[in-house]
């Protein structure tokens, strides 16, 4: 196959991709709105009285007793969770990648207009931000030396940690 053929399946197959994220983060949505209102008063306390009853009803004196069957609720309880922060946390980086994509984009129609308007100032911006990096870089403070019995050493430490320090990574200095 050509180069341009894989190219053009390959966006075929992230455009795909996007679509069905954004249709999975729209139903997640759904979902849990639905979820939430479906949860009235009186049904929390009708599931608390029927599982408190199956529990009862199904306990194996000795092998399952309320502490453990509070454990499997409060393992499953902490499980949900972190897919709830999983879920938040891949929500942000698509959000963040899109502001990113945003920004870009941005970017490169200034910079359009900009060579439109003045085709030499490019070249002289280009030049004052290099200069005002070199300069920050030369005005930054030097790293302090590392400081006793406060944690691993510095990496521009000439010495180095001790073999213990770097097995154990801390300091005894």
């Amino acid at each position: 196959m050509k180069f341009s053929v894989l190219r053009s399946r390959v966006k075929r197959c992230e455009q795909v991709v996007a679509v069905r994220l954004v249709d999975t983060q729209d139903h997640w949505g759904v979902l849990s709105q639905v979820w939430r209102s479906g949860w009235s008063p009186l049904r929390i306390i009708v599931a608390g009285v029927a599982s408190g009853f199956v529990v009862g009803k199904l306990e194996i004196p000795g092998k399952v007793n309320g502490a453990r069957w509070l454990q499997m609720v409060g393992s499953v309880s902490n499980l949900l969770a972190s897919g709830q922060a999983a879920f938040a946390s891949a929500m942000a980086a698509h959000a963040a990648g899109t502001a990113d994509d945003a920004a870009e984009q941005a970017d490169a129609a200034a910079d359009k207009v900009d060579d439109a308007v003045n085709p030499g100032a490019t070249a002289a911006a280009a030049g004052a931000a290099a200069g005002a990096a070199a300069a920050a870089a030369a005005a930054s403070p030097p790293r302090a030396p590392a400081q006793a019995g406060l944690g691993r050493q510095d990496p521009d430490d000439s010495i180095g940690p001790r073999p213990a320090e770097a097995a154990t990574e801390l300091s005894e200095r």
